[in-house]
């Protein structure tokens, strides 16, 4: 299930939990419409691969996270493994997001 963070610690506990698994953070704001437009693809992604951990982040809500990881458009989708970011882009780009899901998982 897609995991909506609340704040800095609680991402930082999930880091920490998903261990080697591929986590993927996706960086989005509630107004943005590509945002909304990627969400369905995204959970179909959480159902499709149950080994990697999905992670949704309000820019609104957890400024000091999207800080930390120097969102600057939304969406942005950070890639991390064993807490070290791998990748990342943003827009809401489903094969993008699919083809660095599969290289990395």
């Amino acid at each position: 299930m897609v995991h909506l963070i609340t704040d800095s610690a609680d991402l930082s506990a999930q880091l920490t939990d998903a261990k080697q698994k591929l986590v993927i953070i996706d960086f989005f704001a509630k107004w943005c419409g590509p945002c909304k437009l990627i969400t369905p693809f995204i959970e179909k992604l959480d159902a499709e691969y149950p080994d990697v951990v999905i992670l949704k982040v309000d820019v609104d809500e957890c400024e000091e996270a999207a800080m930390e990881y120097n969102i600057q458009s939304m969406p942005t989708f950070v890639f991390i493994k064993s807490k070290q970011e791998i990748e990342r882009f943003s827009g809401a780009n489903e094969a993008k997001l699919k083809e660095i899901l599969l290289k990395n998982k």
